[in-house]
């Protein structure tokens, strides 16, 4: 949703972005190319490796030297302030990069057997394969129905600890096969592949996905209100903050949050309904099909 991120985000000449997931960088350079040549653009990311990426890919197509941070966006607001930058615009894009989703040793993808991993910070200690390992039957199944909202999970949970008891469940194959036996027959009938919500729900559990989007939410409130009550923040008055997500769970803590900010005076405007991707772009990119895009702008117009 390139074009509809440049439309709301509206990147000017000069401008402080920060482009909380990096990525691979292809919505950083084209913010890049918007604010050059004075604007200032930071760079937020978990992977490492893409953060370097995105940082060449920045500076060679925009002529910008951004600032990469490598950490999580949930520290946004204290690592804005501990450097003394106010930005006036702010992008997270929640989906993650189709590199990672190629890499079979990441574990992120079913398509492709590989260890059960699914860390977004190969540092981190916690990964899928232990969550499977150690969580008991009813623990599993919650997390799935929180995470996946399957409404099978307790069925998939029950055939993991029966298989786990057997031989220890340690790649994305084995794992993608239980849960399209736990499904039984209606596997047969699934719009996408059953083990599609398992999957999301591990991966959210194992990178604390929405714990890290509330965190950056309180960030943008808190910042919000200091805006409301003409005090300065780490973003702008009228900046504008554009978040896309791609299950119910991300776009409702968005929504949710916008709408509490709203109410409180502490926005100009926003987005009522979310923004969803043109037909033509999800037939060249069907992973865009469940992407919902919000906006909104921060501070009071009357002070």
């Amino acid at each position: 949703m390139s074009a509809e991120v440049l439309q709301q985000l509206d990147p000017q000449p000069g401008e402080t972005i920060v482009d909380a997931t990096a990525g691979r960088g292809g919505h950083a350079a084209d913010i890049g190319r918007r604010i050059a040549p004075g604007g200032r653009l930071i760079l937020f990311d978990l992977d490492a490796a893409n953060l370097a990426y995105a940082t060449d890919r920045v500076r060679a197509e925009s002529g910008l030297e951004p600032i990469g941070i490598e950490g999580s966006f949930a520290s946004v607001g204290r690592e804005l302030k501990s450097r003394d930058i106010v930005a006036d615009g702010l992008l997270a894009d929640l989906g993650f990069s189709s590199n990672q989703l190629e890499q079979a040793e990441r574990g992120f993808s079913f398509m492709r057997d590989g260890p059960l991993d699914m860390r977004l910070d190969s540092s981190t200690p916690l990964k899928a394969e232990d969550l499977l390992a150690t969580l008991s039957e009813p623990d599993l199944a919650d997390l799935i129905r929180r995470f996946g909202e399957d409404p099978s999970a307790k069925r998939i949970a029950r055939k993991i600890v029966a298989q786990r008891a057997e031989e220890p469940i340690q790649t994305t194959a084995q794992l993608a096969r239980l849960v399209r036996e736990a499904y039984g027959p209606r596997a047969r009938e699934a719009r996408v592949h059953p083990a599609t919500r398992t999957f999301q729900a591990l991966r959210i559990a194992v990178n604390d996905e929405l714990g890290a989007l509330d965190a950056l939410l309180d960030e943008v409130e808190r910042t919000a209100k200091q805006l409301a009550k003409g005090s300065p923040g780490w973003l702008s008055l009228g900046a504008r903050v554009v978040v896309i997500g791609f299950h119910s769970l991300e776009d409702r803590a968005v929504k949710q949050a916008f709408a509490r900010m709203a109410d409180q005076g502490m926005l100009q405007d926003r987005s009522r309904k979310p923004l969803k991707p043109t037909r033509t772009e999800i037939r060249s990119n069907p992973r865009a099909r469940s992407a919902k895009l919000r906006c909104a702008k921060v501070g009071n117009l009357v002070q």
